[in-house]
């Protein structure tokens, strides 16, 4: 009986250190930087087109990048071109496509559903939007 308690407190100072660890929150890799745009291109109407990839940006569902072709200084369309091969993403994706176009900015909703592809989403298209200037 008097082991017991000296082996109590012990085992309890033992286990702080473990209460108290906390993982760090990087996900190991940043995002890679936006590649540059492509050169822009005049259509025979006097608009000009310019496609714009945004970077790589690695979330725990997996990659996702957007390209974001820009007619003027309008966004005329997202493409995903890497994105996690989950349902929940596969449905997310026009709804954040469509509210980008709407919106004109990567100020959108995140998807129910697919927070984590959505702010995967927003980060690389606010990426490909930056570096359009």
């Amino acid at each position: 009986m008097k082991r017991a308690l000296p082996v109590l407190v012990l085992s309890v100072a033992g286990l702080i250190p473990l209460w108290r660890y906390a993982p760090s929150q990087e996900t190991g890799s940043p995002a890679a930087a936006a590649p540059a745009p492509v050169p822009s291109v005049s259509s025979p109407d006097g608009t000009t087109s310019t496609v714009v990839p945004g970077p790589t940006v690695d979330t725990e569902k997996g990659p996702v990048q957007v390209e974001v072709t820009f007619q003027g200084e309008r966004i005329a369309s997202v493409r995903m071109l890497r994105q996690p091969g989950h349902p929940q993403t596969t449905a997310a994706v026009p709804k954040l496509i469509e509210e980008t176009l709407q919106a004109q900015s990567a100020d959108i909703d995140t998807v129910s559903g697919a927070t984590i592809t959505s702010d995967g989403y927003k980060e690389s298209l606010q990426a490909a939007i930056d570096a359009r200037g």
